[in-house]
């Protein structure tokens, strides 16, 4: 019975108090601002160690030979418009076929035609412009730079495939 009561009494006062709390107005309380620490400045970052706007992408071939695919999907990539689609028919009006050197940060060092197609010079430009637009290829992460041979497959229409990725021809 006294812990009966002692539990009402308790339960009255907690009750009681809530009130209470609940009808006082609150004291205001001055908050002051603690004065500003003073904070190191990183150092300034020298431009020349800033990234490339238009970095490469990374190739991890580790020779010409396995850059070649990463080179001829950069430039499927980047000329997704201009690809012929489906098996190429079976005359085509041009067919080069140029080495290509690449430097270390992806840039077109130099090229040189193994097969040029005289013939047709418009497309010897058309392929030139393309690699130069291209920039910057995959960066060939193992190899200060690499020297690759591609065949381009060019048809009447403008558009084109490389040997390394082509579909074929009828």
């Amino acid at each position: 019975m006294i812990f009966q009561v002692q539990t009402t009494h308790i339960l009255l006062l907690g009750i009681s108090l809530a009130v209470l709390i609940s009808c006082t107005t609150p004291i205001p309380i001055e908050i002051k601002p603690s004065p500003p620490k003073a904070v190191e400045k990183p150092a300034a970052v020298p431009i020349e160690a800033a990234p490339p706007v238009n970095r490469a992408p990374i190739s991890k071939a580790k020779n010409d030979e396995e850059y070649r695919k990463d080179a001829a999907l950069h430039l499927y990539k980047n000329n997704t418009e201009r690809l012929f689609k489906g098996k190429l028919p079976p005359m085509l009006p041009a067919i080069a076929v140029i080495d290509i050197e690449i430097d270390q940060s992806g840039m077109v060092q130099s090229f040189r035609w193994l097969r040029a197609p005289r013939h047709a010079p418009e497309v010897m430009k058309q392929i030139e412009k393309t690699i130069h637009a291209s920039q910057p290829f995959p960066s060939p992460q193992y190899c200060k730079k690499v020297t690759y041979t591609e065949t381009w497959l060019w048809h009447k229409n403008g558009q084109f495939q490389l040997h390394t990725m082509t579909e074929g021809q009828h």
